[in-house]
């Protein structure tokens, strides 16, 4: 595989920046993932982080070096996210839990598929125009789909999130093949909330994701204001081996079968980190084969 990829992540006008993003990659496959974890719950950062080294860890284990099912793996890990991030709070007593949104993305095979819950957004542009982009699990988004009229003041009032006590909701996308220069942007609502999207895509169009994605994110800021939102962008670039050899992008032909690169772990901005050993993965995945179970027998 070869890609370009840029990544960035700058404080607002929050008392403090819950955001979290990265990627990873083995030698045929790469996730990229970002979390915005939800002010008005206690330990947002925390809820984010949780949710960005779940999923990378079940990447590691699971990507030899590729996802036998891809879909299945976005779904199974957004769960255990969830998953965990109950359990960190059960393990604390806490009365509300840390909540966090999520949009990942895995390219394997020449072929994207994404998942995401809550209003961390996922655009794709090629050649200049807006393929696809996430749609919000907001009552605003909802119901301006619906047809009715809603106030801009009630954007930010999600249905569904990672840390919520009920079982979040969350969309996968059907596998697009990937052409010479599609773009992948996965952004928190700072960069949406403040840059409307035709102007995102229009700057996403006009050279690499490198010189793109900070000029995008500094208008957001300044959009945004003294009061305004913390930004967080990672944004993909996919490359043909032919035009390859003229950028500075990443190559895993050099990745050994059982390698793994990553830049999540170590986490952003300073988040708190917290170990996840195997058996507390394990009992996600246990927990959450058991649910399914559960529903396939009530549905027989």
């Amino acid at each position: 595989m070869k890609f370009s990829v840029f990544q960035v992540s700058r404080k607002g006008g929050r008392e403090k920046n819950e955001d979290r993003m990265g990627y990873c990659y083995t030698r045929d496959s790469a996730l990229f993932v970002l979390a915005d974890g939800m002010g008005g719950h206690p330990d947002g950062e925390l809820a984010a982080q949780l949710a960005l080294q779940t999923v990378s860890a079940l990447f590691q284990r699971e990507a030899r070096p590729t996802l036998s099912d891809v879909a299945g793996f976005l779904s199974s890990s957004l769960l255990a996210a969830h998953q965990q991030i109950i359990r960190h709070a059960a393990d604390r007593g806490m009365l509300d839990t840390p909540r966090t949104t999520l949009v990942a993305a895995i390219v394997q095979d020449g072929i994207a598929i994404w998942a995401h819950c809550g209003d961390s957004r996922l655009y794709v542009v090629r050649d200049g125009e807006l393929l696809v982009r996430t749609r919000d699990h907001s009552y605003l988004e909802h119901m301006a789909r619906a047809g009715a009229r809603v106030q801009p003041m009630n954007r930010n009032i999600l249905f569904t999130c990672l840390g919520s006590p009920t079982r979040p909701v969350f969309d996968i996308s059907p596998p697009l093949s990937l052409q010479q220069g599609d773009k992948l942007l996965l952004c928190s609502d700072g960069l949406w909330g403040s840059v409307e999207d035709p102007a995102i895509v229009r700057q996403l169009a006009q050279g690499p994701v490198s010189l793109a994605v900070p000029e995008l994110v500094e208008q957001a800021l300044r959009e945004g204001g003294a009061r305004g939102d913390n930004v967080t962008v990672i944004a993909m670039e996919w490359e043909t081996p032919d035009v390859f050899e003229s950028t500075r992008g990443i190559s895993t032909d050099s990745i050994s079968e059982g390698g793994f690169a990553s830049t999540i772990q170590a986490g952003v901005q300073d988040a708190p980190a917290e170990d996840l050993d195997d058996a507390a993965i394990e009992r996600s995945i246990a927990e959450i084969n058991a649910a399914i179970r559960r529903s396939a027998d009530r549905k027989a």
